[in-house]
């Protein structure tokens, strides 16, 4: 069955580079670096030390406190970061700078993934979240590099696609030496995919573990004074074009009531910085964007967030955040950043890919649900016209948040005692 896929993705390879090269179109970094996704990482980055994968941004974001947790604790261990795509690389190179190494993810390509770890000889590797790549996992099995995923989650859907091949997921899912689930029922469905259940922990969610700059709030509340003077404020964090669609109409409304409130809006993808702008303007806003400096009037009413590494500052200069991802099919994206923040968060109706946050939220009282345009625009100018209201949900948020710091702790246990265990019985022969 390996064999089959392994063929399957060959004949898949000139479609994915198909893929970069149109997206190479508006992002030239999609056209370069190519050689790493064939297994030749650049010849300095250092061998023998940790490597983690991290797809893009939201992984990577999830990733931070672990990264930083590893560097505390093991700072004589290298540390490469993989990701998938540049806006990956991007974040990597502007929140870590030279503290860790970055090298594009191998496509999962049985020569590549061998070239790949031959080459980095890794001592251990973590994968965060539900990125499966049998190739990768199989071929560390074989070298003897252990493989961990941390903070790992699985959809009942993805389940089910992994058990139409039982006897090839048993062996993909069972060559893992410890996955770090986020919840319960993560856990189960692991174990249900092939997962051996004595490898499978229960840790919680990384993302609980998100580290707010002392400086953070002060440098916001600054902002606010200097730019906006009292000015209602939803930042929109994160968002797709069916996010967009709803919210931009149902903020003109909000302007009806609220005459002076601003949307701050902060598209996902920096591909798409230009289409929300246009959307913005479509329907009658005063547009800023935040390459052309900070807000310079009072008459604007939607500032377009056109950069990377701001969305948190931003979170914190607003009043009520509206996570993006959730109209759409996206499936939400991290509701705990703002609500670390103490900032009230609303919700769309799908946040398939952060359920059991959402659930937290939603429960603790730290988050609205809301369904279309009406709900949204009700609950944004419930919240923006109502101090205590907001201050009781956002007190909620960080109090849920607390009580959830478990993550790093359970995982670099874990990480010690693997590479522990490593170097104690590890035959470097096997990885010439």
């Amino acid at each position: 069955m390996r064999v089959l896929y392994s063929v399957i993705i060959a004949l898949a390879t000139p479609f994915v580079l198909s893929y970069f090269a149109f997206r190479g179109f508006r992002d030239r970094a999609y056209l370069g670096r190519w050689k790493e996704r064939f297994g030749y990482p650049p010849i300095n980055i250092s061998r023998h030390g940790i490597l983690l994968h991290a797809a893009s941004v939201g992984e990577l974001n999830a990733a931070t406190p672990l990264i930083e947790a590893l560097l505390e604790y093991f700072p004589d261990q290298s540390l490469t970061v993989t990701t998938l795509t540049p806006t990956g690389s991007a974040r990597v190179k502007q929140t870590l700078g030279n503290r860790v190494n970055h090298v594009y993810v191998p496509l999962d390509l049985y020569g590549s993934v061998n070239r790949s770890l031959r080459r980095l000889q890794p001592r251990l590797i973590i994968v965060m979240e539900s990125e499966i790549w049998p190739n990768l996992y199989l071929q560390a099995q074989q070298l003897n590099i252990p493989l961990i995923i941390a903070n790992a989650r699985i959809s009942v859907g993805s389940k089910d696609n992994y058990r139409r091949f039982p006897v090839f997921a048993d062996r993909v899912f069972g060559s893992v030496s410890w996955y770090g689930a986020q919840t319960t029922r993560d856990a189960q469905l692991l174990v249900q995919c092939g997962a051996n259940p004595e490898q499978v922990e229960v840790a919680g969610n990384l993302k609980f573990e998100m580290d707010i700059p002392n400086e953070l709030p002060d440098r916001a509340d600054a902002l606010r004074s200097s730019l906006i003077q009292g000015r209602p404020v939803l930042i929109a964090g994160s968002t797709h074009e069916a996010d967009e669609r709803m919210l931009i109409p149902a903020f003109v409304e909000l302007l009806e009531s609220l005459p002076d409130a601003l949307l701050v809006l902060v598209p996902r993808h920096p591909e798409r910085f230009d289409r929300a702008v246009q959307l913005a303007e479509r329907a009658g806003l005063r547009v800023e964007r935040r390459t052309q400096g900070e807000i310079g009037s009072d008459l604007t009413q939607c500032f377009v967030l056109d950069t990377m590494g701001e969305l948190m500052t931003y979170y914190a200069f607003g009043d009520v955040a509206f996570v993006g991802g959730s109209m759409g099919l996206e499936g939400g994206h991290n509701a705990l950043e703002p609500a670390a923040l103490g900032k009230p968060v609303l919700l769309g109706p799908n946040m398939d890919s952060a359920r059991e946050i959402a659930v937290q939220l939603l429960q603790c009282g730290a988050a609205m649900q809301i369904g279309n345009r009406q709900e949204f625009k009700h609950a944004a100018l419930s919240l923006l016209t109502d101090r205590v209201l907001r201050e009781n949900m956002g007190d909620a948020g960080r109090t849920l948040i607390e009580k959830n710091k478990r993550a790093v702790g359970i995982t670099i246990g874990v990480i010690r005692r693997l590479l522990s265990i490593e170097s104690g019985g590890r035959n470097d022969a096997n990885v010439p």
